[in-house]
């Protein structure tokens, strides 16, 4: 759990974020969707701290790239993080009657196999911090699919309770990530579908290879599956151009096998799972957090970089 900041600095950016949010959610969703754009690119003029990081790890991502050109990507980062407040502000409105008219379903048949073939036992739902994540697992808690979201606490715990306020308005639940599973383990027992985002440097975690550079990855998700069995469904959510519709899209779900060294198949896995990420990201670059140290935890005998 990342260390809380103070409670006056926490009540000043609470303060500050709520006046943003609350003008954004008197507007008209499309309307609110564009001035969320615009401010998002404005906040990138402005985030000085954080743009020295996402560039090191665009320049790791795609070397062959020019400055200008990861530049233009972090830009549309900001953007889309923009829209994505804007939209966060109007998620109270969801219902199933208009659900459809932002977020649709894309591979829903690897849902509904991965479903099929966990027999009552529960399924992972692999993401990460892409595109609307928020409301990915919202809009499937409306459609009827709760979620446990596995949750790691922010360093502002104003802003921390309203989020995960949102995020169990609909019936999902919360796990929190620090000795989690315990929690999981019961909850696969009761059938419930896990989210876990797999996008977030551990301190203590396997090597897999993320974008030709060795990335400190939790393989917990992999060690749970083999326990139990529980099928692993990659699911992202993706945004159709820069308008207010997302597909679900959901990609054929990982099975595990106990036929293999357990160790060999924890790595291998979680190297799969690593890709399927990567795959997504360079497919929607603008999608992804690059603000995170990703590649900050390295091997041994590495010196640190960011």
């Amino acid at each position: 759990m990342a260390r809380q900041i103070g409670p006056v600095k926490a009540r000043i950016e609470y303060t500050g974020i709520t006046a943003v949010t609350a003008a954004l959610r008197a507007m008209p969703l499309e309307r609110a969707v564009r001035a969320g754009a615009r401010l998002g690119g404005w906040a990138m003029n402005f985030d000085r701290p954080n743009r020295p990081i996402a560039l090191k790890n665009l320049e790791i991502a795609f070397p062959e790239m020019t400055p200008a050109a990861r530049l233009n990507i972090l830009r549309k980062m900001y953007r889309s993080w923009g829209r994505v407040l804007a939209e966060w502000t109007h998620l109270p409105e969801l219902s199933r009657a208009n659900v459809e008219q932002v977020a649709t379903y894309e591979g829903k048949e690897n849902w509904d196999e991965a479903e099929r073939r966990s027999n009552g036992h529960g399924l992972f739902v692999l993401t990460g911090h892409y595109g609307n994540f928020e409301l990915m697992q919202i809009a499937q808690s409306v459609y009827g699919y709760r979620l446990a979201i596995v949750h790691r606490a922010l360093r502002n715990p104003l802003i921390d309770a309203a989020i995960s306020t949102q995020r169990v308005r609909y019936g999902n639940r919360i796990i929190e990530r620090k000795a989690g599973g315990r929690e999981m383990m019961k909850m696969l027992r009761q059938n419930w579908m896990i989210a876990i985002a797999l996008d977030l440097d551990v301190r203590k975690g396997v090597f897999v290879d993320f974008f030709g550079m060795p990335a400190s990855t939790s393989d917990g998700i992999a060690r749970l599956s083999l326990a139990t069995g529980a099928p692993v469904m990659p699911v992202f959510m993706v945004r159709e151009g820069d308008t207010v519709h997302h597909k679900i899209t959901i990609l054929p779900a990982f099975y595990p096998e106990k036929t293999r060294n357990r160790e060999a198949l924890v790595r291998e896995y979680t190297q799969q799972y690593t890709t399927t990420l990567e795959q997504m990201i360079r497919a929607h670059p603008d999608h992804w957090n690059w603000i995170h140290r990703r590649w900050k935890t390295r091997p041994p005998g590495e010196s640190r970089f960011y």
